[in-house]
Formats: structure tokens, sequence, C-alpha cells
């Protein structure tokens, strides 16, 4: 599993995937840093993401606009999920509809970047979980972020065109999050997968459950995709999907094993080998994981504890540096 699963340089900025998709990528797609798309056909465009903060945000709209005149009058921005690192900007296009779920954008709502800037202040003060914080957040800037909500929403499948192109949704969450959606272009043989997909760095699985994750990878595996960007890491192929896929079921299988035993989570979290996904990123999201699995196997419908669990991850991060 150490192999490499992208299928061009992963390197920052815009990539055109030819036939007028193209892909922005920021390197190395860990926490915070995502990925988003366009897709043009003729004079019209639609956006997949808008990124965590307003600098990000605007240097990619403006490389876009030098790459892709028509992206100037970016009419529709598709947000694959809540998270901020995916929809923070959206302000930034004031006249474009802006579509998702109507599960993310009810979770969005709740999810202010307020909220990110506040905690990013308070972390000095939190010991431990608060230096982990600013680890993974502390490059962005969370100043002055107008959040704009989805002006349009669905539940199932939409169907988009963009000039004579068809852009599928098809919601797939609740799985990282509550509300998650897949976007197939068939014309360019392209799906932008939001973070169901984290390629070579371990997802993380706030909602669940997890065979509704499975199941979004197979879907994707099904439409037999050539070029597969993912929500953080490099542009991948078919390969990508069935790693993280494969991850999934040993992650679960491993939980349930635990489980069965009694083990408490963070106890299970530290004893499940990750021996194969040793070249990954972000191994501490095990954690969250094994969480949100152990409430799935007990029936709970208690939403995660997040603060709780960025201690955990704080805790365990040192654990499996030593």
């Amino acid at each position: 599993m150490n192999g490499k699963l992208g299928i061009r340089p992963y390197t920052r900025g815009l990539h055109d995937l030819g036939n007028g998709a193209w892909a922005w990528l920021q390197p190395d797609g860990s926490w915070g840093w995502s990925n988003a798309g366009l897709v043009v056909d003729g004079e019209q465009t639609l956006l997949v993401d808008t990124l965590f903060d307003l600098r990000l945000t605007g240097e990619m709209l403006a490389a876009m606009r030098r790459a892709v005149p028509a992206s100037r009058r970016v009419a529709t921005v598709v947000n694959t999920h809540a998270n901020g690192d995916h929809c923070n900007g959206n302000c930034l296009l004031p006249e474009a509809e802006i579509v998702a779920t109507a599960a993310a954008a009810g979770e969005m709502a709740h999810e202010s970047p307020q909220v990110m800037l506040d905690f990013r202040q308070a972390a000095p003060a939190l010991g431990e979980m608060g230096e982990f914080f600013l680890h993974c957040f502390g490059a962005f800037e969370f100043e002055g972020i107008t959040q704009r909500l989805p002006t349009r929403t669905f539940s199932g499948a939409l169907e988009l065109h963009v000039g004579d192109k068809r852009v599928q949704l098809t919601q797939v969450g609740p799985a990282h999050t509550r509300g998650d959606t897949l976007v197939h272009v068939p014309d360019d043989a392209v799906v932008y997968t939001g973070d169901i997909l984290f390629i070579e760095g371990h997802p993380i699985m706030w909602a669940g459950p997890v065979a509704n994750w499975i199941a979004a990878c197979e879907h994707i595996i099904a439409l037999a995709p050539q070029t597969v960007v993912p929500g953080h890491g490099p542009i991948t192929d078919l390969r990508g999907v069935r790693a993280v896929r494969d991850y999934l079921v040993y992650i679960r299988d491993q939980a349930r094993l635990r489980f069965d035993a009694g083990m408490p989570v963070y106890e299970a979290a530290l004893d499940i080998a990750l021996d194969d996904y040793s070249s990954w990123g972000d191994a501490e999201r095990i954690v969250v994981n094994v969480d949100t699995l152990y409430r799935e196997f007990a029936g709970s419908d208690a939403p995660a504890d997040v603060a709780g669990m960025f201690g955990a991850m704080a805790r365990i991060r040192r654990e499996r540096a030593r």
C-alpha cells in the first residue's frame, strides 16, 4: 500500500485535465489543503468547491480567469459538503448559484467560519489540543469571511448542464459528513469526489455509516472514470478509489474486533496496525474513525465530540511518533 496513487505531478495550482476539465490542487493535501475543480463548455462554467479562506480562493479564481476566460462568469458553484475548506470562499462569487445537498446546507449553517476563528484565538490556552489545532489550521485566515450558504439544494441526485455537458450530482452521504456529493462529468470521464477520497492521506469519518462510504467508492468504480479528482491529495484513477475503499473495510473490521472485545476507543485506535498505510499522512485520524465506528456498532445517534476528538488526535499523534 506504499506505492504512489497519483497519475500526474502533484503540484500546486491549476491542472488542465483536457476537454474543458480542470483541477486546482493544494499540496500536501493535509488538514484544510483541499482541491477544487472547474467544468467548462464554451462560455459556460461550473466550479466544484471553493477553498478555506478568501486569500486562497481569490488566488485560485484569478488563476482560473487567466487560463480560462469564461471562468470570469462562473454561474454555478457546487459545494461537495459542508466543511469550510470546501465552501468558505463562496462569498467571492456573489452572483453564482450555490448548489449542495439539503443535508450539507443544514450542516453548513452550523459550521460558521467564526467558529474556526474563535477556536484559533483560544488555541494558545488549550494546551496540547490547542497546539494540534494550530498545527492543522494555523496557516489559514478566517478573518473577513462572510458565509454564503447554498441557494439551491437537492436530495438524492440532480443533473446540471454546462453548455452541452451533463454534470451529474449524486448524494452519497452521510459518510465523511452528513451531505457528501459526487460530481460526475461523463463527457470528460472525470469525477470530482470531495472528501469521499483522501489520496495518500488517512480519511476522516465524522458522520458515517461506513457502509455508505464504501458504497460511494463502489459507485465511483462503477462509473469507470479515467480521472478522479479527490478532495485532498493528488489526482488519481481507480487505483486510488480502491485503496480508500480497502482502507475503510480494514478499519471497519479491525474496529469491530476490538469493539466486540470491549476495548475502549482510544486503546483500539492505538492498537490497530497501520503498517500498510505508513506512507499516508494524518494517521491520527484513526481515533476519529474508530470513535465513529464504535458509535455505529452501538446503535448510537450521538454526534461526534469534535473538541474531544481533537484532543484524542493530539495525544495519539504524540504516541505514534514515539
